[in-house]
């Protein structure tokens, strides 16, 4: 399923900005060196993932792309190694682009991800995106509002991994940021685990499966 474009236009900004104020907390500064939710990955780490989203589309918004372009964000995650890997081990983590960012500080993150932010909604405000936006780690295209979905997954995902881990409130996300997250989220769920156990994890407690879409 095709995301419309001038939704996730708009959304897009909102969902970065809410992030922003996320990684910006000084519950996030104080524990920075300490684990996260996530195995392997310090809390500093974590929260340069998610800054990196709009950094990522700040990045690439703008490129000119010749390779193949899926036909939806579901085909984007379907392909992607990474779903099907499981969690990387903890060399593959401390040797990853989060932890080399975290430790840089959280000041060099809050700079760049305002700039990010700022170059993005520019960008957009514009009409300087390009349709077709190249994800040249996984050698293939997305059309700019289903590469702009996966970069809002990531925010809503990672920013209730980065409250949780800090212990504050996960932020709430408003319609326009979450819906689509939600619908993506349900179904790369029941591609992968199966109509019945999404249905029993939602209306039977007594018998919930695992759903998990990853």
């Amino acid at each position: 399923m095709s995301q419309p474009v001038d939704a996730l236009d708009t959304a897009f900004p909102v969902a970065a900005a809410i992030a922003l104020d996320l990684i910006r907390r000084p519950e996030v500064t104080e524990r920075w060196s300490s684990p996260s939710a996530l195995p392997h990955l310090s809390v500093g780490g974590l929260a340069c993932h998610l800054g990196r989203q709009a950094v990522r589309a700040a990045e690439l918004l703008p490129a000119a792309t010749d390779l193949p372009t899926l036909e939806s964000a579901d085909s984007h995650y379907e392909r992607a190694a990474w779903v099907s890997e499981g969690t990387p081990d903890e060399a593959e983590v401390a040797n990853g682009p989060d932890e080399a960012d975290a430790a840089r500080g959280p000041a060099d993150l809050h700079a760049g991800s305002t700039r990010a932010l700022e170059v993005v909604g520019d960008l957009l405000a514009r009409g300087a995106a390009r349709d077709v936006v190249p994800i040249p780690w996984q050698g293939w295209s997305l059309r700019r509002g289903d590469f702009l979905l996966t970069r809002q997954l990531e925010i809503v995902v990672h920013s209730d991994d980065l409250a949780v881990s800090v212990g504050v409130p996960t932020p709430v996300f408003p319609p326009e940021v979450f819906d689509p997250v939600r619908d993506l989220l349900v179904r790369l769920a029941v591609r992968r685990r199966g109509q019945s156990a999404l249905i029993s994890a939602l209306s039977r407690s007594e018998r919930a499966p695992d759903i998990s879409a990853f």
